[in-house]
């Protein structure tokens, strides 16, 4: 019969394990890997802290909730530095001009991408420096290739081009931006 400190162990083990198999971009197992990884991970901590029940609910509960906030900061970081890329590419285009853009992550939280950027539209006014794009994300999907047409919007802080747009395209990112 096992001991319940190696039981939590290899729990533990396996779970790291699923977290790094989880490294591979598909975002839904990376979310739940990770909260998952740190439920187990929380578990297997509470249970050498303490015998009392709620105390140890509490701890994995905490390491859960820890984890997924650290998670979708990285997701955040991931889709701030994928959205001024484009927006660097797109700034340097004229109005109807296409444009190429690639995204090569340096921790794989995301797969890599790459598409077109165009200028619908330049706003020039004495306060503000913006650009409407439209923007693709091309991939192959089932052996066939697929495109996603993305609008956002780009404006001039003085020293750079930067995203401004508030939620673009929720169904790209999630409840993330």
């Amino acid at each position: 019969m096992r001991t319940p400190r190696f039981a939590s162990a290899r729990m533990l083990g396996s779970a790291l394990t699923l977290s790094t198999l989880a490294l591979s971009g598909c975002s839904s197992l990376m979310s739940e890997g990770t909260t998952t990884a740190a439920g187990i991970g929380g578990a297997a901590l509470a249970a050498k802290v303490t015998d009392n029940a709620a105390v140890a609910t509490g701890i994995g509960l905490g390491v859960q909730a820890g984890a997924r906030a650290a998670l979708q900061h990285s997701q955040r970081v991931v889709h701030t530095e994928t959205q001024d890329h484009i927006a660097q590419i797109a700034g340097a285009l004229a109005d109807n001009t296409v444009g190429n853009w690639q995204v090569k992550h340096r921790i794989p939280l995301e797969p890599d991408e790459h598409g077109r950027v165009v200028v619908t539209r330049s706003i020039n006014a004495p306060l503000v420096n913006c650009k409407e794009i439209l923007f693709t994300v091309d991939g192959v999907e089932d052996g066939a290739a697929k495109v996603d047409f993305f609008v956002a919007s780009i404006c001039h802080d003085g020293k750079q081009w930067k995203w401004a747009t508030a939620e673009p395209a929720t169904a790209r990112w999630g409840s993330l931006q």
